[in-house]
């Protein structure tokens, strides 16, 4: 037997999520179905962990087990010819039997990016947030550091959050600026439902001045959802990196 790792890329604006789940497009679902197609096996894809519906991912890791004995190096063109061009398959690699993409990973890296354009993009309006208003990008940097650490980020978390603790560590945060475009970035050893779109919502509401970034440890303390952000949409939101110990 086999264990194959996966490195994929998707845009997730068709798909209701990567979890595979019946009669709703997905990309686990997908997936699984262009393996049986090269392989004849059933298989089940392990993530390393579920984007939501219209979340893309630039290197989403997933493995599964095969009996099969397709060279290594053809299986992403096997895989993707089976495939919607939304979802495509960049790298397989064969790993010990003991990897696992969920339970081995050590940090994940998520980005949200926000169009601060006057007009927006015509090309792009499906991958990003369009915001027009101007923001000050100055203060929304001072905020977003005191996300860093271990903390309690009840306040930051949907309803219906199925964690048992919502205490997740943030190894590094930042804002980059380019062309128009401001992109949130956290690094951390996981994420709560939503986690990451209130964070940004948060942000967002101190780049308009409507919350100080002083504010920001007061809400993470209290816990209350309510002091947060929005929950900004999910087409803005791109999981970009996943790493495991070497």
């Amino acid at each position: 037997m086999r264990n194959i790792k996966l490195t994929i890329e998707y845009d997730g604006k068709d798909f209701n999520g990567w979890q595979k789940q019946p009669n709703k497009l997905n990309i686990q679902g997908e997936i699984e179905r262009a393996i049986f197609l090269v392989t004849g096996e059933q298989v089940e894809l392990i993530a390393s962990g579920r984007t939501d519906a219209g979340v893309h991912a630039l290197r989403q890791i997933a493995n599964f087990k095969t009996n099969s004995n397709i060279p290594i190096e053809k299986f992403p063109v096997a895989i993707n010819s089976k495939l919607k061009k939304s979802i495509r398959v960049q790298q397989a690699e064969e790993v010990e039997e003991r990897f696992h993409a969920r339970y081995n990973c050590k940090r994940k890296t998520y980005c949200y990016v926000i169009n601060n354009t006057q007009q927006g993009s015509a090309i792009f309006r499906n991958l990003e947030y369009f915001f027009p208003l101007p923001l000050n990008v100055e203060k929304m940097k001072k905020a977003i550091s005191y996300f860093v650490g271990e903390h309690d980020f009840k306040a930051f978390k949907a309803s219906g959050t199925s964690s048992k603790t919502s205490v997740r560590t943030i190894y590094e945060a930042e804002i980059l600026q380019k062309e128009g475009r401001i992109i949130i970035k956290l690094t951390g050893n996981g994420f709560l439902y939503n986690m990451v779109r209130i964070i940004a919502g948060t942000l967002l509401e101190v780049g308009l001045e409507k919350i100080e970034p002083e504010k920001i440890p007061e809400i993470i303390k209290q816990g209350d959802r309510k002091q947060a952000g929005k929950t900004l949409p999910p087409q803005g939101l791109y999981l970009c990196q996943v790493e495991y110990e070497q």
